[in-house]
């Protein structure tokens, strides 16, 4: 699952499900034959059976769901133990499993803490996890900041767009904020100018596939505590 190219959008939403936002995002991505990645945190998830509903409902339009960690509060960097690595990957795995059986390929998105790239990201800990467990690691290049800017937040993506040729991993969010509103004016422009969306990755956005590195040591390092 590689592709180095220009013109290319992986879109990703992160934090949800949320059931009176996530079902008007996949209607606006149908509309347009758009699949996407739904990063799920275990809290929102285990809410209700409503939450899980959204999900299954995620799965059965062709959308990848992606274990976003169970608690999304402390990066597994920040706390490096095996019991915190285990407890955020595995107690979610088996949440996912139980609320929704099987769903897909084993992603995981680690949590940045504001859409920051570095060694907080991952432990030692968190990589044997994955890698026993079997993962690919999810990363991101475009953080418009959505949840900060809910109106303004297009215009962060085209000046993302003014100094980048990369194939971009943009991360939004499901969330009750009101940036979602703009989500349909901002697809019809992506599609009108051309671009691409696909849920192949690019590989500097994948550090590790399928509990192998994917990432020479030395860069695998960036985003190891």
């Amino acid at each position: 699952m590689s592709a180095e190219c220009s013109g290319k959008v992986t879109l990703t939403f992160d934090n949800g499900p949320t059931p009176e936002v996530t079902p008007g995002v996949l209607d606006v991505l149908e509309a347009r034959g758009l699949s996407a990645c739904f990063c799920v945190v275990g809290r929102q998830l285990a809410r209700s059976g409503e939450h899980a509903d959204v999900c299954r409902e995620t799965l059965r339009r062709g959308h990848l769901l992606v274990n976003h960690s169970l608690t999304h509060k402390v990066p597994l960097g920040d706390d490096p133990s095996a019991r915190h690595a285990s407890a955020e990957i595995l107690e979610m795995h088996a949440l996912m499993d139980t609320q929704l059986g099987p769903w897909g390929e084993r992603w995981f998105r680690p949590f940045g803490g504001g859409g920051l790239l570095g060694p907080h990201l991952l432990s030692e800990p968190a990589c044997d996890v994955l890698a026993r467990a079997g993962y690919s690691v999810l990363l991101w290049n475009c953080v418009p900041r959505d949840w900060e800017d809910p109106q303004g937040w297009p215009r962060e993506v085209e000046n993302w767009l003014q100094t980048n040729q990369r194939h971009m991993v943009l991360v939004l969010h499901d969330l009750p904020t009101g940036a979602m509103q703009q989500l349909p004016e901002f697809l019809d422009d992506m599609l009108e100018r051309g671009f691409e969306f696909t849920l192949t990755l690019p590989s500097d956005c994948i550090p590790m596939q399928r509990g192998e590195p994917n990432w020479p040591q030395s860069e695998f390092a960036r985003v190891v505590t």
